[in-house]
């Protein structure tokens, strides 16, 4: 297929934040860059400019009562409102889905390619951890999501057979779209910005007042399981800085108050993070993670990581660049920590690593996969 003269729609399930799957959604902008852009909530200026210069449709959704806040209370309402949006009039539809983007409507002579990110964590692998019995989530909530487990599972399932190609984000991500859909994937895995993330930077920033630190960055979700970091350096009384937001802020500031060797930076800029990367002695990954982009700047910026043996971390970092811990214990966190610290890593090895997964690698995949349908 020809890029040329295609008319084409991208389709993201929310846009209110940069986090991985929109900088994935941001290298395919570049690729297309008259193609539209459908989503069921859009907050103004919570992503980047490539993004939010795009002719931007939200669904009905987006009119709701507080929905910049609780868009995710509206997991129920999701498939109805992706489903109205009437995408049959163009050549190409790429939808870029860990939710419900690859259930949009398309014609029939419509070429629909699915970036899946993962299938819908929520009703499937991370259930549990979410609306559990052990989650801190409300009662009714879990009631709700009782009910409607099997009714989003059906309709996940059945909405996967409209998609004509799946892209998946790691191997990791495509034995679960085989395993839940029972569909093919090829792989192309997330774009990275090495080259940004490699660049020295100097070391001017206040939120670097304390050069002898671990570092976390990440959204502040379940199963990020940022707690058991929390726990294990409040006993092993070394410096963590933690980058992020999220739903589960309050609780987690809640856990470290009163021990000043922790603290919360917020969610930074770029050129922030990239020189809290720098100077960082290691990156603490304690996420089961579809790929993990994160662990991959890290390694572009020469930083070894620390991480759960689980996931899409075991396709990105090796024993060369890190060092990996087996349950998501506090107890296992110290213990790879007091391993790390006996053993030394060369930045340059770390870096090199990091550029299977550049920016421009996976730009050029995606086109040339497109181009030999």
């Amino acid at each position: 297929m020809k890029l040329n003269n295609l008319k084409v729609a991208l389709v993201h399930d929310w846009l209110t934040g940069m986090r991985g799957g929109e900088k994935v959604l941001e290298a395919i902008c570049e690729i297309f860059t008259e193609a539209d852009l459908y989503t069921l909530v859009y907050i103004p200026n919570s992503v980047s400019k490539i993004i939010q210069n795009r002719r931007i449709y939200t669904s009905f959704i987006q009119k709701l009562p507080d929905v910049e806040k609780n868009y995710r209370y509206f997991l129920p309402l999701m498939p109805l409102a992706i489903s109205q949006f009437d995408l049959s009039n163009y050549d190409l539809v790429i939808s870029s889905s860990h939710c419900v983007a690859k259930g949009v409507k398309v014609g029939k002579t419509t070429l629909h390619i699915c970036y899946c990110h993962t299938p819908m964590r929520y009703i499937w692998d991370m259930y549990e951890l979410y609306f559990g019995s052990a989650s801190n989530t409300s009662v009714l909530v879990k009631l709700i999501m009782k009910i409607l487990r099997k009714p989003l599972q059906i309709w996940d399932i059945k909405t996967a057979q409209n998609v004509d190609f799946f892209i998946s984000n790691s191997n990791n991500v495509k034995e679960r779209i085989k395993r839940i859909y029972n569909r093919d994937a090829v792989v192309i895995y997330p774009p990275v910005d090495v080259n940004f993330f490699s660049l020295s930077t100097p070391l001017n920033y206040d939120c670097l007042n304390i050069n002898n630190y671990y570092l976390v960055v990440s959204a502040f979700a379940p199963y990020k399981k940022i707690d058991i970091v929390i726990e294990a350096f409040k006993k092993l009384k070394r410096n963590l800085k933690i980058v992020g937001c999220g739903q589960q802020e309050k609780y987690l500031k809640s856990l470290a108050e009163g021990f000043k060797n922790i603290e919360f930076l917020g969610w930074l800029d770029n050129e922030k993070l990239r020189c809290l990367y720098q100077h960082a002695k290691a990156l603490i990954f304690p996420t089961e993670e579809d790929f993990g982009i994160v662990p991959v700047e890290a390694q572009a910026a020469g930083v070894p990581v620390i991480a759960y043996r689980k996931g899409g971390v075991l396709e990105t970092v090796t024993e060369e660049t890190g060092v990996f811990f087996d349950n998501q214990t506090p107890e296992d966190i110290i213990e790879a920590v007091l391993k790390f610290e006996n053993l030394s890593f060369d930045p340059k090895k770390i870096k090199q690593q990091a550029l299977k997964f550049s920016k421009e690698r996976f730009i050029k995949e995606f086109k040339e996969f497109i181009q030999h349908l």
